[in-house]
């Protein structure tokens, strides 16, 4: 494997598009170079990022174009970028808005200045004159740079950054659109008496069940009517398509199981859901991003015997009829109560609740009153480019 050295720097830079499989490859592999002295660095499975960036097996793909470019000095790799058009967002908001994402790169202005201008000028020749990112690829899979929280690793399916990212990124011209929090709390909270008494005013109405397995696509499709109609006035919302929740069904079935689904029902109207999923980043740590030869028996063991000492909720949703009532705080906190429990009886010892938007004031309160607390800050940046 390449390793980046600093002796290269006086190497010409120059920046090239990702084709074909060959650099499809190598552009997955350089987050490993710039990331091999960070301790917190878990390398994600080869296998599954190529299934992340391929059109075969990503729905998101149906809805959006992209490019992927890799920044060499010689012969060595040193930085990677993409660029993403998605239609749903234009069609949403008709703001000429594109994204990049995929960032990774050595701690050189010059690098992230010409990673950063090459994707400008790709979204700029087709029409484009907003970029946000980074969103690797989209909003609904992971969304911003880490800029607080170095000091631990990511858990599955949550960005990792170098401190340096922001600052060179920010000397290209971009600024803060809108910062997320990734929140840890412990399973064994004690509900505050004011979510105890919501719980029990309501008791006679609400109903608290795990997800159906007989009837698995039914409800799929369920949870993800709720989800678009909880997050449709979010910043930056764009729908999970049939096709991209269907997709998430498949890989929920095989990584949990139904108590870690919760759908609450309000009157019999499914009105509140949650997932969560062990932290997968746990078992395929060490593994370097391989499968084979033996990669598979330790994940198999780390998940199935080793149960992971860590969860993540990456999916959650009270719909919007329910958010400003009564019924809004207790509903996200009798699903986020019902995990919990499966979790702690799985022997989790810490749930990360992420992304949660800076200005949802009413989520940050309910998940801080059960102890929960703030350690990790993503920030997505954006830069006018008639600015340029």
């Amino acid at each position: 494997m390449t390793t980046i050295s600093t002796s290269n720097i006086a190497f010409s830079l120059h920046i090239v598009p990702v084709t074909g499989k060959a650099d499809l490859d190598q552009f997955i592999r350089i987050p490993n170079l710039i990331f091999k002295s960070d301790p917190n660095w878990i390398s994600p499975l080869f296998i599954e990022r190529r299934m992340h960036l391929s059109a075969k097996s990503n729905p998101y793909f149906q809805h959006a174009q992209w490019q992927a470019w890799i920044a060499w000095r010689g012969k060595q790799p040193v930085g990677r970028i993409s660029a993403q058009i998605d239609t749903l967002h234009l069609e949403r908001f008709n703001d000429a808005t594109g994204l990049f994402g995929m960032l990774d790169a050595e701690d050189e202005e010059e690098t992230f200045a010409a990673l950063i201008s090459t994707a400008e000028q790709w979204l700029r020749d087709k029409g484009i004159r907003c970029v946000r990112g980074p969103f690797n690829l989209s909003i609904n899979e992971e969304m911003g740079l880490l800029v607080n929280g170095f000091d631990t690793p990511p858990v599955f399916m949550m960005g990792h950054a170098m401190p340096y990212y922001g600052r060179r990124i920010e000397q290209c011209g971009y600024h803060k659109a809108v910062d997320a929090l990734a929140y840890m709390i412990a399973p064994n909270f004690e509900a505050p008496q004011i979510m105890q008494r919501l719980v029990a005013a309501s008791a006679h109405r609400v109903k608290v069940r795990p997800l159906d397995r007989k009837r698995f696509d039914e409800e799929i499709s369920l949870l993800r009517d709720i989800f678009n109609d909880a997050w449709a006035e979010n910043w930056g919302f764009v729908p999970f398509t049939v096709a991209e929740f269907h997709e998430l069904g498949k890989n929920l079935r095989l990584l949990v199981d139904s108590e870690l689904i919760q759908i609450a029902e309000v009157d019999g109207e499914a009105a509140a859901f949650i997932v969560a999923v062990p932290n997968i980043n746990e078992a395929i740590q060490g593994l370097g991003g391989k499968l084979f030869p033996t990669g598979w028996l330790k994940l198999l063991w780390r998940l199935k015997v080793r149960y992971p000492s860590t969860a993540r909720v990456p999916l959650m949703g009270v719909r919007r009829k329910f958010q400003r009532t009564r019924l809004g705080p207790g509903l996200a906190f009798q699903v986020i109560d019902a995990v919990r429990m499966r979790l702690h009886s799985l022997g989790a010892k810490k749930i990360e609740l992420s992304w949660i938007l800076e200005d949802n004031a009413g989520m940050r309160n309910i998940i801080e009153s059960i102890g929960g607390h703030a350690y990790k800050r993503y920030r997505v940046y954006e830069r006018q480019l008639d600015d340029i």
